[in-house]
């Protein structure tokens, strides 16, 4: 505390006013207390202006000690006034849950990463600020870069770019797309273990809100059948779900031929060599299998039974020949006990194509045929109800769509020409029936444990998961920015806030599912306490608690002064 002095023309003022850094990083001072003029004050203590500034002194000392009495026993007391309007344009909320994503962040060192790009350009921004906040916003508040820019004011640490800056960084980030996944992948492995063991592969798309080709943004099949242009993506993920790496291509392209050049790069700058690649049927195609055949990978595919040889399509749908996965005993699936129901049967044999010699398991769940059934029995009413309604419905889009099985005659017996007659293809249920239960798997492991192997292809869930949290939690779609390069660079910070995302639920050691953890963190917000400090205003669960362990710092105090918060700002990003 100091003893502050403001002279006018006819009076000279004594305040006891106190220094502090503000958010933007700047010394300036608050006045603590009013002393009076001189004049009132030689009045009262019947001095002189020495003796009054001698007495404004003690007073300063005496509010010091008292400042560092209550800091000592760790109670702050904040005066406020009900006579006394807000200040203009004073920021007051603050939101704080991106404190534990900046901590995964700057584990990962991205802010190395951008000081070595910053050393390749010549630039006036910080990339770092940007690229950081823009990995933030789009896990807690997604949204367009204008609005991204917007809800990172509202940060406890706000930027200090402009908008436009943004934009001239998003040119950048697509130009060194490549070297960040190389990297980031390199640096994730100090912040975890990564299961290099398998590699997951999956493709999916995103829609444009435009209504003409352009570029890479084509017409193709779109997941949610919208007629708009698309582009895809290839997404790998480790064993564990935590993304890899991704490639983006254009929307009418086939998407088996987007495999190689990804897996190229991953074999070349990620030093990965030896795992399984593991995929669904329709990214298994046999070069895809040929190529993961070579040196120390190897193949987990999904296999279509309906695509396999006539002999061998035979042999798939009998019943005969199953064992129960748990004891590899021969079982019969004709006629399974009740506890049984929920037991996994499996067959296999050798499986020979033109250049592999593969291994073909068939599984049999009782639950998933009886699951199959229902759906099916459900879609067969609704067959019957159209060809009672007299609809003539015959153009599917789905494989699950009811017109499936509506069949229809326009001749006679005798080839005559006739009306056009609406029947239910008992035929086609009969034939989909032969499939329930069914699930089969390729891989060139012609010795390894088959319930291993199913337990590998089981976990392309995660995958899956990650489409289904960059296009829901992360509204990656519709993409509205229209330049190539930005477009790869939006995907690479959804990219890399997936990464961070599934990193912190690792260390929370995947106790929480993404949606409750999303939910914690845009809940963690503070209130600034007349800038004296934060005040949390999310209630303390287990949940906030296993955050801050696994983090490193604490913001669930009852009151937490502008310095304590300038530390864990520090701790977040790894500076103590």
């Amino acid at each position: 505390m100091r003893v502050s002095i403001t002279k006018s023309k006819n009076s000279e003022s004594f305040y006891i006013t106190k220094s502090y850094i503000n958010d933007k990083g700047k010394s300036t001072s608050k006045i603590i207390r009013r002393l009076g003029t001189l004049s009132e004050l030689s009045e009262m203590l019947r001095t002189d202006r020495d003796g009054v500034l001698a007495w404004a002194r003690e007073q300063a000392a005496i509010e010091t000690e008292k400042y560092k009495k209550e800091k000592q026993e760790k109670t702050v007391l904040i005066p406020f006034h009900a006579d006394r309007m807000l200040d203009y344009r004073q920021q007051r909320f603050f939101e704080g849950g991106y404190l534990f994503l900046q901590s995964v962040y700057y584990e990962l060192r991205l802010d190395r990463i951008c000081r070595r790009i910053r050393d390749k350009y010549k630039y006036g921004y910080d990339l770092n600020a940007i690229l950081s906040d823009l990995v933030y916003t789009r896990i807690l508040d997604p949204g367009s870069k204008r609005s991204s820019f917007k809800a990172a004011s509202g940060f406890l640490e706000p930027p200090r770019y402009e908008l436009h800056d943004i934009y001239r960084a998003l040119s950048v980030l697509a130009e060194e797309c490549d070297l960040i996944q190389s990297e980031v992948y390199k640096n994730s492995r100090f912040v975890c273990k990564r299961n290099e063991q398998v590699l997951y592969y999956d493709c999916t798309n995103y829609y444009f809100e435009i209504e003409q080709e352009d570029g890479d943004k084509k017409y193709g099949k779109s997941k949610e059948h919208r007629p708009s242009p698309i582009i895809q993506m290839g997404l790998f993920t480790d064993g564990d779900g935590i993304p890899l790496a991704f490639s983006l291509f254009a929307g009418s392209q086939n998407e088996q031929t987007s495999l190689k050049p990804l897996e190229t790069k991953i074999l070349q700058e990620f030093g990965c060599e030896k795992f399984i690649y593991c995929s669904d049927a329709g990214l298994g195609s046999e070069a895809n299998r040929e190529f993961n055949h070579i040196g120390k990978r190897a193949f987990i595919v999904t296999q279509s039974i309906k695509k396999l040889p006539a002999q061998d399509r035979a042999w798939a749908l009998e019943k005969s020949g199953f064992k129960r996965l748990s004891d590899h005993k021969r079982a019969d699936i004709t006629s399974l006990a009740e506890d049984d129901m929920d037991c996994l049967y499996y067959k296999e044999e050798p499986y020979t194509t033109k250049n592999l010699d593969q291994r073909l398991i068939v599984t049999y769940s009782p639950k998933y045929a009886a699951y199959q059934k229902e759906i099916r029995d459900r879609q067969v009413e609704r067959a019957k109800k159209m060809v009672e309604n007299g609809k003539r419905k015959t153009q599917r889009r789905n494989p699950n769509d009811p017109a499936r099985f509506v069949a229809k005659m326009a001749a006679t017996p005798d080839g005559e020409k006739t009306d056009i007659h609406y029947y239910l293809d008992e035929e086609k249920i009969a034939e989909e029936e032969k499939y329930d239960g069914l699930y089969a798997v390729c891989t060139d492991l012609l010795d390894d444990d088959p319930g291993e192997i199913l337990r590998v292809s089981e976990g392309r869930w995660q995958i899956e998961s990650c489409f289904r949290t960059m296009k829901t939690d992360f509204s990656a779609r519709p993409v509205y920015v229209r330049r190539e390069d930005r477009i790869k660079a939006h995907f690479l910070t959804c990219f890399l806030s997936l990464l961070v995302l599934r990193l912190l639920e690792k260390k929370l050691g995947n106790r929480y599912t993404s949606g409750e953890l999303l939910e914690t963190l845009k809940g963690m917000n503070f209130a600034d306490l007349e800038g004296q400090g934060f005040m949390p205003l999310y209630s303390r669960e287990k949940i906030t608690d296993d955050l801050h362990e696994a983090c490193g710092f604490r913001t669930d105090y009852q009151f937490i002064t502008k310095r304590k918060m300038r530390e864990i700002q520090k701790k977040s990003k790894g500076k103590e």
